[in-house]
């Protein structure tokens, strides 16, 4: 590694580590006295909270990388235009590319870090972090017996255009209690409604008790008698597990889950929920290198920088671009999801968009 390379990545390095410890003291300081009240009332142990906030440290860091990056890169060379060192090394015959490949290598380290962090330890963080938040709040006294675990208020998309309802559903024995199953056409009509008080999993077959069944007419209209039933073997292809999977959120399941989840909606017709849930998909591959593009973008506006007060010129501008990027970002999101665009084009347009007009500022740079 040259000098050269070794000069710029020292102050990158450096600006970066000071933005993300900053950033994460003030993140748990923050979080801390907004809570204060709440972990007095439940006396909660000082080791919870170290356990909660060190599995924490993955899905901050997540967060607050991308601009720690377009900080470090932004003040880095913005200072080393605020004293020529630039001019000199133009006049040298270096482009500007070259000047500035070891912030590009740097952020594509950074970005290929976040890929791993948002595919592997991220959902486990996400999982770990929510079971202790919810033994903080209810209290160690309070801490839930596991025989009588119950999940309230799923819903589920399942095969042939059925949409479970269930009020509360007990690990333990494969129970489900107040069961609503909506079965669609393929153009999401109202087919047919079953309500059943109870359903207990036994053998590999659902058994649900006092049910009854409603036939639903192409506008909606009851047909024929409801049909009650005081036991009824349902043949449902979902079991257990699928119905457990319904507490993971798209961002708590790994890429692995999501598709695969993604392909079971993909023959119930749900085809609202599989478009949010692809560009959920795709942004995990597309959002770890906001790191990257974001110092692609930052690099120009640092070069523009001629004022003595560099510091705070650097801040300012990083939060100028960072928030017009994610602003972009969020409204191409918001599209995809309101099915103007398609999911991928939802998820990778904002950083399309910030990679040209970086290329082209960087450009037209003299």
């Amino acid at each position: 590694m040259r000098i050269l390379d070794r000069y710029i990545l020292k102050s990158i390095i450096t600006i970066f580590i000071t933005c993300i410890f900053l950033f994460l003291f003030l993140y748990v300081v923050i979080d801390i006295l907004s809570h204060l009240d709440d972990i007095l009332k439940h006396k909660t142990h000082y080791m919870v909270l170290i356990q909660y906030y060190l599995w924490y440290l993955p899905i901050m860091f997540v967060q607050i990388s991308p601009f720690a990056c377009l900080l470090s890169t932004i003040y880095t060379f913005s200072k080393l235009n605020h004293n020529n060192e630039i001019i000199a090394m133009r006049a040298s015959g270096l482009s500007i590319f070259y000047i500035t490949k070891t912030a590009l290598v740097f952020g594509a380290v950074v970005s290929l870090f976040v890929f791993l962090i948002n595919g592997r330890l991220m959902p486990q963080a996400m999982n770990i972090t929510q079971k202790i938040k919810i033994q903080m709040e209810e209290g160690i006294k309070k801490k839930p017996d596991k025989k009588h675990e119950a999940i309230s208020n799923l819903s589920m998309y399942g095969l042939k255009n059925r949409l479970f309802f269930v009020n509360k559903y007990y690990l333990d024995t494969n129970t489900l209690e107040g069961i609503t199953i909506l079965e669609h056409d393929e153009e999401q009509n109202l087919t047919r409604k079953i309500v059943a008080r109870k359903g207990v999993y036994e053998e590999g077959l659902w058994k649900f008790y006092n049910s009854i069944t409603y036939n639903f007419d192409s506008n909606g209209q009851i047909i024929e008698e409801p049909l009650y039933l005081e036991e009824e073997i349902m043949t449902i292809p979902e079991g257990p597990k699928d119905f457990l999977a319904q507490r993971q959120r798209p961002e708590s399941m790994t890429i692995a889950q999501l598709d695969t989840y993604i392909w079971k909606l993909s023959k119930s017709g749900a085809t609202n929920v599989i478009r949010n849930l692809k560009i959920d998909l795709y942004q995990k591959f597309t959002s770890p290198f906001t790191s990257l593009i974001i110092i692609l973008l930052g690099i120009p506006f640092s070069l523009m920088i001629h004022k003595r007060a560099t510091g705070l010129s650097s801040i300012g501008i990083s939060i100028m671009v960072g928030f017009l990027y994610y602003i972009i970002d969020a409204v191409f999101i918001a599209i995809g999801r309101g099915g103007a665009i398609p999911p991928f084009a939802a998820a990778s347009l904002s950083h399309v968009i910030a990679l040209t007009f970086s290329l082209i500022f960087i450009n037209n740079l003299p």
